[in-house]
């Protein structure tokens, strides 16, 4: 064999391992990030005890939204109860700024046992929620009927408007048959509210929740190589979150049980999904903030940004909004602003961020 011919041999051979070492580092280079083996990530996280979490895709410039979404929240869940009547010294969990109330007055005692057993079947009028109240003949409050007590009188309310809409004329007429049954069942009269008022009422209140909703997402997109979902949990774990009832979703939970979380991460459900996550390239993940459902105490838009940018910083991202286009910190500031008098105008209305009230509208 030729000096020529073995020369050419070698040559080949280093072209071959340099392709396939080419090959083998693009590979490496494009594979998923994954999640630091001596610091497992939090796939069996529990979710927060209300199990909710945000799903938002609207371009934080803005702020406040002015259109309505669906419920972010189980809207079958039993709602809290209706107006006190001119008795009791305590109202229940209803109010008179954002719902319909039907007094239901009694000969005499009503059960708890009998008001259960004549709760209506579904606790909705059409998308709004229905709540029934009795005056507990002991304590003078206001409660959900419960078994065993007496009760001197019984409010029924349907909520004025939530993010499906306006309380219209269908939906209070089926209130109207809903309590009137009630009342029918326990010998009660009930006194209802002029229907044309009240549909009025919750136009206004919609027109007024519909201009100061607020619902923000951040978007975190890989720069260089994508995450795998274990990564991405993993990271985000380290900022307190924590899975949530669906694949593809964490939140940062408050302090206090049952309360709706303070942010929400979102990632491509199909990827959490995979035969193999490992495996599964994900390039964006959305970091969101339901505003009226969260305090201001909680300094949740402060938190947001703070989460997004040391998110971006150890996972090799960038902020951008829906449109990709960069967040600065000017741009974050103006945001900001403007939610500070989002929430002193919602202050001025009893609608306060994160109130039981604000909560219940804007759901």
């Amino acid at each position: 064999m030729s000096s020529l011919t073995v020369a050419l041999a070698i040559l080949g051979g280093l072209v071959l391992a340099t392709v396939v070492g080419y090959n083998a580092w693009m590979s490496r280079r494009n594979a998923p990030r994954q999640p630091d083996a001596t610091q497992p990530a939090p796939l069996e996280a529990s979710p927060p005890p209300d199990g909710s979490e945000p799903v938002l895709h609207i371009d934080p410039h803005s702020v406040p939204g002015n259109e309505r979404h669906e419920p972010l929240f189980d809207p079958d869940l039993p709602a809290p109860a209706a107006l006190a009547p001119p008795v009791g010294d305590r109202r229940g969990g209803l109010d008179p700024l954002i719902d319909v109330i039907a007094p239901v007055s009694l000969d005499g005692l009503a059960s708890g046992d009998a008001a259960l057993a004549a709760m209506p079947a579904t606790r909705r009028a059409g998308s709004k929620p229905v709540a029934i109240e009795g005056l507990n003949e002991y304590t003078a409050e206001w409660e959900q009927p419960a078994p065993g007590q007496r009760y001197g009188a019984f409010q029924v309310g349907v909520q004025l408007a939530n993010r499906t809409g306006a309380l219209n004329e269908i939906e209070y007429s089926e209130f109207v048959v809903k309590a009137q049954a009630f009342a029918d069942a326990v010998n009660g009269a009930p006194e209802f509210p002029e229907m044309l008022d009240e549909v009025a009422r919750a136009r206004e209140l919609d027109q007024f929740a519909s201009s100061h909703d607020a619902q923000l997402g951040f978007v975190l997109r890989a720069l260089h190589a994508a995450w795998s979902p274990g990564y991405v949990q993993q990271n985000a774990a380290r900022h307190g979150f924590v899975a949530g009832m669906i694949p593809g979703r964490m939140v940062l939970p408050t302090g206090e049980p049952g309360m709706p979380p303070i942010l929400g991460l979102s990632f491509d459900t199909q990827a959490a999904l995979a035969d193999d996550p490992a495996q599964s390239a994900i390039r964006e993940l959305t970091l969101s903030l339901d505003v009226p459902q969260v305090e201001r105490g909680e300094r949740p838009f402060e938190r947001m940004r703070e989460v997004a940018a040391a998110l971006a910083r150890e996972m090799d991202g960038v902020v951008t909004d829906s449109d990709g286009k960069l967040l600065r910190d000017e741009t974050m500031d103006v945001i900001g602003a403007d939610l500070e008098q989002l929430y002193d105008t919602l202050d001025s209305r009893d609608l306060a961020a994160g109130s039981p009230l604000a909560r219940r509208l804007f759901s």
